[in-house]
């Protein structure tokens, strides 16, 4: 990081509507108060605005601080001076090194950019696990006749799905179906791309934050659905 860039956090994260920027802290810790990570790992949204308004960037992203932020968003809700303290997080997030970022999330983007979801899951296997789920919910009486309206042209609802619902918690798909089945709901899946979780917004790669977009605004565009459901 170069010196010119010392204060890069500070100027580049996002400003909330009323423009107030980190160096409005008060150091009141309202916004500690009502985070659910405060005191874990010495974790607290106080020290992040200090180290960006400090300029202390390259050791803010060198830090674990940013990554123990779950990016509810709760700290900049309570803050008086309207702080963007999610966009600063994000901004430390963003300047850490690649292979200092958590590897979890790592591996996650990597896997979104080159398969359109986190789990590296191909087509063939995605539309296997839907179907497998389908069947599951033909056993139970008066859904006898459902079936998944996969890539559903002119559809009312596009769904995409967190990638928990296709990995560890198929049986959850089972309760938005009924729903969608008994309203005579006019919905559909994409059968690539149907990632919903963006891992670009939660890592602070603005990049790969942009092709999760893309990828849901090509899915909706290519099946001419109206709406889009994002069901977690």
């Amino acid at each position: 990081m170069t010196e010119n860039a010392s204060s890069l956090i500070k100027h580049t994260a996002l400003m909330r509507p009323d423009g107030h920027a980190a160096d409005f802290c008060l150091g009141c810790g309202t916004c500690a108060a009502g985070c659910p990570m405060t005191g874990i790992d010495g974790f607290d949204p106080r020290k992040i605005v200090r180290m960006a308004m400090l300029g202390r960037d390259e050791q803010l992203a060198a830090s674990s601080l940013p990554w123990l932020c779950t990016l509810c968003g709760r700290c900049e809700n309570a803050c008086p001076m309207g702080i963007n303290i999610v966009g600063l997080i994000r901004s430390a997030r963003g300047l850490t090194e690649k292979d200092k970022t958590p590897t979890a999330i790592r591996k996650g983007l990597e896997m979104l950019l080159e398969t359109g979801n986190i789990l590296g899951l191909p087509e063939e296997d995605f539309g296997f696990i839907i179907t497998d789920v389908a069947e599951e919910l033909n056993e139970q009486p008066g859904f006898e006749d459902f079936t998944v309206p996969l890539e559903k042209k002119d559809a009312r609802l596009l769904c995409t799905l967190h990638n928990k619902l296709v990995n560890i918690q198929n049986e959850d798909l089972i309760h938005w179906w009924k729903i969608f089945h008994l309203a005579d709901e006019s919905w559909t899946l994409p059968a690539r791309n149907w990632e919903g979780v963006n891992w670009g917004l939660f890592s602070g790669e603005d990049q790969v934050l942009k092709v999760a977009v893309d990828n849901i605004v090509q899915n909706m565009e290519r099946l001419d659905a109206r709406h889009l459901m994002y069901p977690e």
